[in-house]
C-alpha cells in the first residue's frame, strides 16, 4: 500500500524530476567522489525524498551508473554528429575532435567524472558503472573510422587500425585532460585543427619541396599550449 502511494506521489511529480535529480548527483559526485557522498546528500541537493530518489533508482549505483552512462552516450553521439558535417577523414577528425573540446567545456564535471570513473581503483566506484563499455564504444568508433582511411590509402600501411586510433585518441584526450586541471587551456576549434594536422602529417621536419613522409606544416598552423607552472594547478 505503501509502495502504490508513493508511485502514484511520484508519478504527479513534474517530469523533469529525474533530471534534477541526475543534475545534482553530477555535482554531489564532482565535489565529493562517489565514496563521499550520501544518498542523503544527493536527496537534499535534489530537494525529493529518499524514497522519491529511489523511485527513479535502485539506489546511489544506480544513480552513478546513469552518470556515467549518459556521459558515454552523448560523447559518442556528438561524435557521430560530427563527422557527418566532413567527406574527407581530415574534415572528420577536425569535427570530431572539436565537438568534443565543445563538450569538454561546457560540460566539465561530466567529462570529468567519465575520466575520474575510468581511472578510479576498483573499489573507487561500484562495478555497476561500466565506464570502460562506455568508453570502448567511442574508441571502436574513432578505430573504425581511422581503418577506412587506412585502407583507402589516405594512412599509412605500415600501422594497423588500432595503432593509429591509440595515437589520435592520446594526443585528443591528453589536451582534454590537460584542460580540466587548468582551465586557461586552450581547448577550441584551433586547438584541434592542430591536434588533428599533427596528428596527421607528424612532426619531422623536411626541407622546402621535399615530398617525402614526414612531412612538416606551415609554419604557424599548429597551435602551441601556454607553458603551465606550478601556480596553474586547480585545487
Amino acid at each position: 500500500m505503501a509502495y502504490l502511494t508513493l508511485v502514484k506521489f511520484a508519478m504527479r511529480m513534474p517530469s523533469d524530476t529525474r533530471q534534477r535529480i541526475l543534475q545534482a548527483a553530477l555535482k554531489r559526485f564532482a565535489e565529493k567522489g562517489y565514496a563521499g557522498t550520501s544518498v542523503q546528500d544527493l536527496a537534499a541537493a535534489a530537494r525529493v525524498s529518499k524514497p522519491v530518489l529511489y523511485y527513479y533508482f535502485r539506489n546511489k549505483a544506480d544513480l552513478y551508473r546513469a552518470l556515467v552512462a549518459r556521459a558515454g552516450d552523448e560523447r559518442l553521439r556528438l561524435m557521430r554528429e560530427a563527422v557527418t558535417r566532413a567527406d574527407t577523414l581530415a574534415g572528420q577528425l577536425k569535427e570530431l575532435c572539436a565537438a568534443l573540446f565543445e563538450s569538454t567545456r561546457t560540460h566539465r564535471e561530466l567529462m570529468r567524472l567519465a575520466f575520474a570513473t575510468a581511472l578510479a581503483a576498483p573499489r573507487e566506484v561500484p562495478r555497476e558503472a561500466h565506464c570502460f563499455e562506455k568508453g570502448w564504444e567511442s574508441f571502436q568508433f574513432i578505430e573504425e573510422l581511422i581503418e577506412r582511411g587506412r585502407l583507402s590509402g589516405v594512412l599509412d600501411h605500415r600501422f594497423d587500425g588500432r595503432a593509429l586510433a591509440l595515437g589520435f585518441c592520446g594526443l585528443m584526450h591528453l589536451h582534454v585532460l590537460l584542460q580540466l586541471f587548468q582551465p586557461q587551456q586552450p581547448l577550441d576549434r584551433q586547438t584541434a585543427e592542430a591536434v588533428v594536422d599533427l596528428f596527421l602529417s607528424g612532426s619531422l621536419a623536411r626541407r622546402t619541396g621535399d615530398t617525402s613522409e614526414g612531412a612538416l606544416l606551415p609554419s604557424g598552423s599548429v597551435r602551441s599550449l601556454p607553458a603551465a607552472g606550478p601556480d596553474d594547478r586547480v585545487p
